[in-house]
């Protein structure tokens, strides 16, 4: 049969516009899903980016980039696996004042059937999609590539104890961390890597987020709140890396001058993509032709879930954080769609759920911080900016760009440059009642490339996990204790639990929903001294006043993982087992 070429180039315009559909359909699960094109296209869905100081090594710096959501562990006969014509790539930032990435690792997988005569995909110790992988990294923004792990091997999926520990007819393994720890490489540059399914360490009241922010409280008898994730398995792209491998000098923890040393901060992204083209050919075969396209990225946490609106949603995951691409998107930020329904003159009564999550009106008698109102904005040229970082003269107009932007004095500053540790970003400790004073350190992760990235300082020390001050609510944990704390209600620099959680960096059991709502709703003002409405300058000793407390006791509902975390790399738990279907057994 002949094929006209006019036919010809329609399908060849139809499969590109399917595959573009496919590759550029929301849930509030960190970044599962989170757009309309990556919805269609899971295996190149970065749902989570952690990075954190290892818990167990102060040298090194753990990052993990999860992909592939809801995996359910019984899914076969085709387990979920990473993609072979999909570029994963794990991006670092340590300088800026060069264009793009600093240090980039690159990771591209390949499969192959030792069986190809059975429906199994373990069977008589021969495994089917067996997949490996080779890992590369950049530091030079991508000109070159070296490769470091060249042989790398992808657990199987965690199928049954037949297919796993049965020496018969499956793998013949002791346990599958067994496989885990099989699977762990150590590069020829020096970093631990691991790739591997694993369970989502993420938790998330999906229902209750998405019926417009309906969340349900802990303990809630009649409709308790439920992990969206529980049980559901992702594949995990995990590295541990030496310090001095990520730091810009290759300085190493030890010469870092104090625990906020500004030249030990890092910004982290992943990101996937996929070939421009795929074209079919007349025998049947797949081509992938063309350059590649970024068609997924995630820094901060929720920032596509929840912040950008759906309309802009693609264009955000096909864009890079460099190059003022994100700048675009800054009004999302300084007036977050989230804000209106923490605000009783806008939509705040309508969301009973966020009750306690309100926005400051009326900071010490004369701020205003809720959507379109001025903030801080009337403080423009005076002389009460000058030395801190809203002063023109230190930032520019980033900070106080209006008198219609109140969010972009904290929440823009959070996910485009980090926090310095300069004035008025200090703890209200010792500022007397002046947030524009000198308070107490707790955080410097200031890197402004103006882009969305996890940015961590990574000279600050990882609160161990069993401290009895570990907090999962991160920085605001931390904070909390800065303020109240006699250990720490002092002007000195000193390691306050929790300063190495998110938003410095991102720990696996940060609660990262309940901070970011937290945030919006205006803690972090209350933090550096810009207290709630409640609180009476002169007149309340305590500025945990009643609306603070209600802010700090809110939770998103769900607060942790449905189970546990390793204490080694890579950190992440075993996937759970197909076969088995309880919540709680793990192998």
């Amino acid at each position: 049969m002949s094929i006209s070429p006019t036919f010809l180039g329609q399908l060849r315009s139809l499969i590109l516009s399917c595959a573009l559909v496919l590759l550029t359909v929301s849930t509030f699960a960190s970044s599962h899903r989170e757009a309309p094109l990556i919805s269609s296209d899971p295996l190149a869905d970065n749902t989570d980016v952690y990075a954190f100081k290892s818990p167990d090594d102060p040298n090194t710096i753990t990052i993990i980039a999860n992909y592939i959501p809801f995996e359910l562990p019984e899914g076969g006969p085709n387990y979920y696996n990473f993609g072979p014509n999909i570029r994963y790539e794990i991006h670092v930032k340590n300088k800026a004042n060069t264009p793009g990435d600093d240090i980039t690792y690159r990771f591209t997988f390949s499969s192959n059937n030792q069986d190809p005569t059975t429906f199994f995909n373990i069977r008589l110790g021969q495994q089917n999609l067996k997949t490996t992988y080779i890992c590369e990294k950049s530091t030079n923004g991508g000109a070159t590539w070296t490769t470091i792990v060249s042989n790398g091997v992808v657990p199987s999926a965690n199928i049954g104890p037949r297919s796993i520990e049965n020496g018969t007819v499956g793998l013949g393994a002791s346990s599958y961390n067994s496989l885990i720890e099989q699977a762990i490489a150590t590069a020829n540059s020096g970093e631990k890597v691991f790739c591997g399914p694993a369970d989502d360490p993420f938790f998330v009241d999906l229902a209750g987020a998405f019926d417009v922010g309906n969340f349900r409280p802990s303990g809630n008898p009649t409709n308790p709140p439920k992990d969206g994730l529980a049980r559901y398995n992702v594949h995990t792209i995990a590295l541990k890396i030496p310090v001095n491998l990520l730091q810009k000098d290759g300085k190493s923890v030890a010469q870092a001058a104090n625990i906020l040393d500004p030249d030990f901060v890092i910004g982290v992204w992943a990101s996937a993509s996929r070939r421009k083209i795929t074209t079919l050919y007349n025998e049947g075969d797949v081509g992938y032709d063309g350059g590649w396209v970024q068609v997924s990225r995630l820094g901060m946490p929720l920032t596509n879930e929840a912040i950008i609106p759906i309309g802009m949603k693609d264009k955000w995951n096909s864009l890079t954080p460099y190059g003022g691409n994100d700048l675009q998107f800054a009004p999302y930020f300084t007036n977050p769609e989230l804000a209106l329904y923490m605000d009783d003159s806008k939509f705040g009564g309508a969301v009973g759920s966020l009750k306690d999550l309100r926005i400051q009106a009326n900071s010490l008698g004369a701020f205003d911080f809720r959507n379109g109102k001025p903030g801080l904005y009337g403080l423009k040229g005076t002389s009460a900016l000058t030395g801190t970082a809203l002063d023109d003269a230190v930032f520019g107009t980033i900070l106080l760009p209006n008198n219609a932007s109140p969010r972009a004095v904290d929440l823009l500053p959070i996910f485009y440059t980090g926090v310095p540790n300069i004035k008025p970003y200090q703890l209200a400790t010792g500022k007397n009642g002046n947030p524009l004073a000198a308070g107490k350190p707790f955080i410097n992760n200031f890197l402004p490339t103006l882009g969305d990235m996890l940015r961590l300082n990574m000279a600050v020390p990882a609160t161990p996990r069993n401290d009895p001050k570990f907090s999962s609510l991160g920085l605001v944990g931390a904070a909390v204790l800065g303020l109240t704390d006699p250990m720490y209600t002092n002007l000195n620099l000193q390691f306050i639990p929790n300063m190495d959680g998110f938003p410095n960096g991102r720990r696996l059991e940060d609660d990262v929903t309940t901070i970011e709502l937290q945030a919006v709703s205006g803690v972090v003002l209350a933090a550096v001294g810009l207290w709630y409405d409640d609180f009476k300058p002169g007149t309340t000793p305590n500025p945990v006043t009643p609306s603070l407390g209600k802010v700090l006791g809110f939770t998103a509902g769900v607060t942790k993982n449905d189970t546990t975390l390793k204490a080694s790399f890579p950190y992440v738990q075993a996937p759970w087992r197909g076969f088995d279907h309880s919540k709680t057994t793990k192998f």
